[in-house]
């Protein structure tokens, strides 16, 4: 089991969460953050830094938002498994089902 970043955080992008993360595991896309599910460690302590509550465990993520845990794993896909997201820096892109959702109004 790992942790999710769900709908509240596209277009959002706060970052506290990357600040917290004492594993390096959050990774940057274009609209949204994404949790490497093999890199987790399951510590918890980014969901309580997330200023939109866009954080869930795998297995408390609200029904209308499932389809999110399915993106952070397929985020991943091509990536693999870097080690870190400082590594690797912004990726540019985002999973398919998260480009294709309505731009938030600011």
């Amino acid at each position: 089991m790992t942790y999710v970043i769900a709908e509240p955080c596209v277009d959002v992008l706060d970052k506290a969460c990357i600040e917290e993360c004492p594993v390096d595991c959050i990774y940057e896309g274009n609209r949204m953050l994404y949790i490497h599910p093999d890199e987790c460690v399951d510590c918890g302590a980014c969901e309580p830094v997330c200023p939109v509550e866009a954080i869930f465990y795998e297995d408390d993520v609200p029904d209308e938002w499932a389809p999110y845990t399915k993106a952070n794993v397929d985020f991943f896909d091509e990536l693999g498994s870097p080690g870190g997201a400082s590594k690797v820096g912004k990726i540019d892109k985002d999973d398919p089902f998260v480009a294709e959702q309505p731009a938030k109004e600011e």
